[in-house]
């Protein structure tokens, strides 16, 4: 059990750990903290949640932390994709590079979560089938009750927040980022200048164009090396690169490995399995 599901914890005199590993992370925080995820800052007060996705960076750049959990899960022990029809967390939780990786929780939430990861935990190295089912059950909870809480956040933020027309940015860029990868492209499609474009969207999604298209064509790259058995030529030619090799450099630059090591480690997903 403890190379697919494992908790740890760290008090506020522990030497936090970046984080940059196979595995989906659930981070219960309570404090302040600058955190950087994919070099992109962020400064959170208060208790919250983060969610990362496999080879994911992170990185405490400072902070007043008064504890901080983590709950760390292979791919093949809960595959978030298989299991979306009871937890719709992919796109909400996880990769979902248009939004903040973490949602701002109350002290009764917090409480609730911390006793989910402690009945995981007190599982420890368990090895029976009937104790991995109880504890992917508890890692199932977690999972639907965060998606419902974030999705309640974002509802909030819709209702209170005049919908500009950047946001259209989000569809353009899901429908031809393999196609079209330069911000000049995008901004021709608003009649503004490169410049002016960058500035709404940065305004808007708290990032540069030309990063979100970086991080959506990683974001599909990892897909396919998860989701299906396509070849690493074929998602390069599928993903509109000059060649593999030049997608594999560009992959480890924005990942720190490269696309076979991600295969390996993170591996394929019983989706694709059971899609053939």
């Amino acid at each position: 059990m403890d190379s697919f599901i494992k908790i740890s914890g760290f008090n506020a005199s522990d030497s936090i750990p970046k984080l940059n590993q196979p595995y989906y992370f659930i981070v219960l925080v309570d404090g302040g903290a600058s955190l950087s995820v994919d070099f992109n800052n962020y400064d959170i007060h208060g208790k919250h949640i983060l969610f990362l996705s496999p080879y994911q960076l992170l990185k405490w750049e400072s902070g007043n932390l008064k504890r901080i959990r983590f709950l760390r899960f292979h791919g093949d022990f809960y595959c978030i994709e298989y299991h979306k029809a009871e937890v719709s967390c992919n796109g909400i939780l996880f990769n979902n590079i248009y939004d903040k990786p973490f949602i701002a929780i109350n002290n009764d939430f917090f409480d609730e979560i911390m006793g989910l990861f402690d009945k995981i935990e007190a599982f420890g190295d368990a090895i029976l089938n009937y104790d991995l089912s109880i504890v992917r059950s508890y890692l199932q909870l977690i999972l639907a009750l965060c998606s419902k809480e974030k999705q309640i956040e974002n509802t909030h933020v819709e209702i209170a927040i005049e919908k500009p027309d950047i946001l259209n940015f989000k569809s353009m860029l899901d429908t031809d980022f393999a196609s079209s990868k330069s911000v000049s492209f995008y901004a021709d499609q608003y009649g503004l200048s490169v410049n002016a474009f960058s500035k709404k969207v940065k305004k808007h999604y708290g990032k540069v164009p030309s990063k979100l298209i970086r991080e959506r064509l990683i974001l599909e790259a990892k897909r396919l090396l998860h989701l299906t058995y396509k070849s690493i030529k074929e998602i390069s030619a599928e993903l509109g690169f000059e060649d593999e090799f030049y997608f594999s450099r560009y992959f480890k630059k924005e990942v720190g490995v490269s696309p076979r090591i991600f295969r390996d480690e993170v591996g394929i997903s019983v989706v694709a399995k059971k899609s053939m």
